[in-house]
């Protein structure tokens, strides 16, 4: 190709796009599409902003599709495109098998409630909900909620992890609160210390670190059964301060990792519980591990999955297992995901963020809980799938949103309605301009889900953004309307009506904008930046509730009106 070819030119960037999007697992950059056209075909670029543009369309329309659609067009427009990827192409997507569950499964996902579900959260939620419907098995919502202090629940967080499960698509068969079933815990200290296998000790963290870390017994390691059941009754009826006393685990005081060491199964705690039915009923509290080991039998769980860093926990609970003579359940492990846009920002984190004003709520879009996304208009089955096309393993991976994003692309696409939306408006006046009525497609190109209807005299609001692109005399298309010729710039820009066809106008390679009436209906749209203000077409306000896209800007989720202004939450572009 020695010459400008506007179909070969889309071809091209239509392979590099598949191909960029199939390296990195996420719609094109449109920024690495064009370095990769001008660097293998030079002489486009005495033509860089017309390719510009041919490949900002590419990479719009490939960005609607999937990794699997991907995969099949380059296959067969390039397949050598697809050779040259390598081992650089992603992994195969999926959940493997689970062995040991042909006889039926039972699993759980096990949240600490101290605020709502996030991104990491629902990971969990779906991949046992998922595997629990495909091998026709029984999937339980625990709340793992003895750590009154340290990350004390937060009581309407019982209620937002129930929502967010049905929103998921995962109901919970059962529901378990453990600071219900204290007594149950106490029962098997109990009994643990009967059978030899507890004591209580006296030691301070100091003095017992320096007994853990030279792998040997503290003085009250070997004292009598009685002795430590005198101790535990002490300790439950109140007669030990906090700190003074914890209920130890005996394992290998020899182990060669010290996290194993005599762990401790319960505490001292005299600050409340938040939730009001418990408050300061109870003092005594068991450790995570000491209460999901004993739930975990109970509830008769037959598979985990497990972050690989907890691996550690699994080692202390086989030691209540073998003093009880029980079965551990199959484990699996999986990496930490990291999402770029969101780091490691924990839910403690978050909620200390809340309460000093920097967020607005648990809802707030820049967070990474569901209320946020489901607020945004994340589809529930974007999530399913991108989590359970994560698969298990134990592999860590960074990802960015917009691989949920083109999930949730793919599903909203498909219905939601277009509008016109123009951010930080500038007023447009027209000289000879007809009174007109504006009928652009509900949804382009299907004319049978109707036209919008839009009012325009002689003004219309265009953004910011393009009046800032403005020169005097250029001619432009306003989309769906009619074609005007800018005559002066000023705080309100002023042009003149200009009758001519689209095929005119576009062979003059002239710009079609998006604009908004004068009279439109106000709009605030929340975004992971701030809050952005603009002027809308009135048909907004008839979308309450729902997901529909302005048009150039971006989907969003219009959530509400109140005094005529419209408040919208954007999803993603």
């Amino acid at each position: 190709m020695s010459e400008f070819d506007e179909r070969e030119v889309l071809l091209l960037a239509r392979k590099y796009a598949l191909f960029n999007a199939l390296k990195y697992a996420k719609p094109p950059a449109i920024g690495s599409v064009m370095g990769r056209l001008m660097g293998s075909h030079p002489w486009l670029r005495s033509d860089a902003k017309i390719v510009a543009e041919l490949v900002a369309i590419v990479v719009d329309e490939v960005s609607k599709t999937g990794y699997r659609e991907w995969e099949s067009e380059l296959a067969t427009i390039a397949p050598e495109l697809l050779e040259e990827l390598g081992e650089k192409r992603e992994p195969e997507k999926g959940l493997p098998p689970l062995a040991g569950a042909e006889g039926g499964v039972t699993m759980r996902f096990a949240p600490n409630p101290n605020g709502p579900p996030t991104l990491g959260s629902a990971r969990g939620i779906i991949v046992n909900s998922e595997y629990v419907r495909r091998y026709n098995g029984r999937f339980i919502l625990r709340f793992d909620d003895t750590d009154p202090k340290t990350k004390p629940p937060l009581p309407d967080a019982y209620t937002w992890y129930l929502e967010d499960c049905r929103w998921l698509g995962a109901e919970p068969d059962e529901v378990i609160i453990a600071s219900d079933r204290l007594e149950i815990y106490y029962d098997h200290a109990r009994e643990l210390i009967e059978k030899g296998g507890g004591y209580v000790c006296s030691c301070s963290q100091s003095e017992f670190k320096e007994y853990r870390d030279k792998g040997e017994p503290c003085p009250h390691r070997e004292e009598s059964t009685g002795e430590n059941l005198d101790r535990w009754r002490e300790m439950l009826g109140g007669a030990v301060e906090a700190g003074r006393a914890v209920l130890r685990v005996k394992t290998d005081m020899g182990h060669r990792n010290p996290a194993i060491r005599d762990w401790v199964a319960f505490r001292i705690v005299d600050t409340p519980h938040p939730r009001p039915e418990i408050g300061d009923r109870y003092r005594v509290w068991p450790l995570l591990d000491f209460e999901s080991a004993v739930e975990d039998h109970l509830l008769k769980i037959t598979h985990i999955i497990r972050g690989k860093d907890l691996i550690d926990s699994e080692n202390r609970q086989r030691y209540i297992y073998r003093y009880f003579n029980w079965e551990y359940p199959r484990t699996l492990h999986w990496g930490r995901v990291k999402i770029h846009e969101f780091g490691r920002l924990s839910t403690s984190e978050i909620g200390a963020a809340i309460r000093r004003g920097r967020y607005t709520g648990w809802d707030d879009p820049r967070l990474p809980t569901i209320r946020s996304l489901r607020r945004r208009g994340i589809q529930r089955e974007a999530l399913r799938r991108f989590f359970i096309g994560l698969g298990v393993n134990e592999t860590d991976i960074e990802l960015s949103m917009e691989n949920i994003y083109g999930e949730n692309r793919k599903i909203v696409d498909r219905t939601a309605r277009r509008y016109f939306f123009t951010p930080n408006p500038v007023r447009v006046r027209i000289k000879d301009a007809p009174p007109t009525v504006a009928k652009p497609l509900l949804h382009p190109p299907e004319t049978r889900r109707g036209h919008r209807t839009i009012p325009v005299k002689n003004e219309v609001m265009i953004s910011r953004e393009d009046a800032e692109k403005l020169k005097n005399n250029e001619l432009l298309r306003l989309k769906d309307l009619y074609n005007i010729r800018i005559t002066k710039i000023n705080k309100v820009i002023e042009a003149e009506y200009t009758k001519g066809e689209i095929d005119i106008i576009r062979e003059k390679k002239c710009r079609i904008i998006h604009w908004a009436p004068p009279d439109g209906i106000r709009v605030e749209v929340l975004t992971v930046k701030g809050r952005e203000s603009g002027i809308g077409e009135p048909g907004i306000a008839e979308s309450i509730g729902r997901v529909v896209q302005f048009e150039r800007y971006g989907f969003v989720r219009i959530d509400s009106m109140k005094d005529g202004i419209v408040t919208a939450y954007f999803a993603h572009r």
